[in-house]
């Protein structure tokens, strides 16, 4: 159900889901006068970018991930009629499966297979996979049809919403027959802008009146390394659904061996301290909103991040005027009721913080 005060969106599982969110992230910036660029600058699913679009504004969607920038081309890019995606999707939901590659790596039978999803509909994907690539289309209509496919797959999956451990039994949801169906997409402006890279060289000389972070922020456990919370770990399935590049795997779940804990670290999840006594986290947060060109910042995180809130609150600060901060009591996401997680995650309610400045004041 669409919440009152926030407008429809679409996505998938995520950790980093901020749909319950948007009514408050809504509410923060609509009093904002002359308000029209925004920076949505770890999109993820897109949620937040997509009510931005709905709300008129003009949106820079960033994130590091191969699946977000598809998420993002298909909501924000992609130009076409429904009516055009509608006939290739019919086409697409009427193949045969086959046996491919996810049939090999992904598809189970067996009531105790502990695969992410059931072989009928691995076999549709392998079918469907490859006839998308074979259509020859532009990239942004290409990532309407990679939308509509994972958002079809997240309705089938056997997980706890990531692709690290599997289910022992089957879900309910997996029985279901994968079908994909047409995206609901924001009205449709020709000045949005997608990028896909690190969000330090995204805000290199660029300038928006507003821009919203919410950065992946690991956890306040010092047992827990950062390289634990990767989304390109959690998510590795969907980067492969969008490559279709056979890749090497690796362990139980089938990860790519790209998505190794060793592969890349991330300055928002690091749990050290520089030179400087700080937590390396709270510099990257530091020189981010140094470094972003926006009259307004808007900055949400979870109470269980690595960095305090009241340190955070005076990094915030150090560069302009608080003027609100909220303070949301939050359910934890599905990925914490993990017996093999929960082991990792702080107990007790969970909060995000929502902090929205005036930069320079």
């Amino acid at each position: 159900m669409t919440d009152k005060c926030a407008p429809y969106t679409e996505g998938i599982k995520y950790a980093g889901s901020k749909r319950k969110l948007l009514p408050h992230i809504l509410a923060a910036i609509r009093p904002i006068n002359g308000l029209k660029t925004v920076l949505d600058g770890f999109c993820g699913t897109t949620r937040v970018s997509q009510a931005f679009a709905q709300e008129g504004y003009k949106v820079t969607a960033n994130d590091i991930s191969a699946w977000s920038e598809v998420f993002a081309q298909c909501y924000l890019k992609a130009d076409k009629p429904d009516a055009f995606y509608e006939k290739i999707l019919v086409h697409l939901n009427a193949l045969h499966g086959k046996n491919g590659w996810f049939s090999a790596h992904y598809g189970g039978e067996k009531a105790d297979s502990k695969k992410p999803f059931r072989l009928k509909n691995m076999q549709k994907l392998d079918a469907v996979r490859n006839e998308i690539d074979q259509l020859g289309l532009a990239w942004p209509d290409k990532c309407v049809l990679l939308t509509s496919l994972i958002l079809a797959l997240d309705k089938v999956d056997s997980t706890l919403g990531h692709f690290t451990s599997y289910l022992a039994r089957w879900s309910a949801r997996s029985k279901r027959d994968l079908v994909l169906k047409m995206p609901v997409r924001p009205p449709q402006n020709k000045a949005h802008e997608v990028l896909r890279g690190d969000i330090f060289d995204t805000i290199k000389n660029r300038r928006w009146d507003l821009a919203y972070f919410d950065p992946p922020y690991g956890s306040s456990n010092d047992k827990m390394p950062s390289s634990r919370v990767r989304y390109n770990a959690y998510y590795h399935f969907w980067t492969t659904v969008i490559k279709n590049d056979c890749p090497p795997l690796f362990g139980a779940a089938g990860r790519r061996e790209d998505s190794r804990d060793r592969a890349e670290e991330n300055p928002f999840e690091d749990f050290r301290r520089g030179e400087n006594g700080r937590l390396t986290a709270l510099n990257a947060v530091d020189r981010l909103i140094g470094q972003t060109d926006a009259r307004y910042i808007l900055f949400s995180y979870g109470s269980g991040g690595r960095i305090p809130r009241e340190e955070l609150l005076q990094t915030l600060t150090a560069h302009g005027k608080l003027l609100e901060a909220k303070e949301i009591d939050y359910n934890k996401n599905i990925m914490a009721k993990l017996t093999s997680t929960n082991a990792w995650t702080q107990t007790g309610n969970n909060k995000e913080y929502l902090f929205l400045i005036k930069k320079g004041v």
